[in-house]
């Protein structure tokens, strides 16, 4: 179990993830890095479905949180659950922001944005690497 919190963790060596992983899916979810704007699979989708974690399949996001912010990554207003993504302090490339990271493999998933004004219920935009996820597609009735 995580201590923080309270999900079960998946733990892999670093070679492990990278047997899993594409290089470009490493890059994300494993060294933080970030997908350029507006290329990513899931900027414009409106399917219907859940977003998961492309390293563990945890259940991160549902399409009815997706908005569009216009910042050349997918933006959602709340995650999945209160325990689906764990939030801590990036001070990295010489701001403070806060990263989004998976709960339960602690896979960077990109950062979270307050007070920007969208008019979303929350007010935040968590601002996700489409290539760190994964839609599973929900067949409407």
């Amino acid at each position: 179990m995580d201590p923080v919190s309270g999900t079960p963790k998946i733990t892999k060596t670093e070679q492990e993830w990278r047997e899993q992983l594409s290089p470009n899916e490493y890059a994300v979810l494993r060294q933080a890095a970030t997908e350029p704007a507006w290329q990513g699979e899931y900027v414009d989708t409106k399917a219907v479905g859940v977003y998961e974690c492309r390293g563990c399949g945890a259940e991160l996001f549902r399409s009815d949180t997706k908005f569009e912010s216009h910042c050349g990554w997918p933006s959602f207003y709340d995650p999945t659950g209160s325990d689906a993504v764990i939030l801590r302090e990036d001070r990295s490339l010489g701001m403070v922001r806060t990263e989004v990271l998976c709960a339960s493999c602690h896979g960077h998933l990109g950062h979270l944005f307050e007070g920007e004004g969208y008019g979303t219920p929350t007010d935040q935009r968590y601002c996700i690497n489409s290539i760190a996820l994964r839609l599973e597609p929900k067949d409407e009735a």
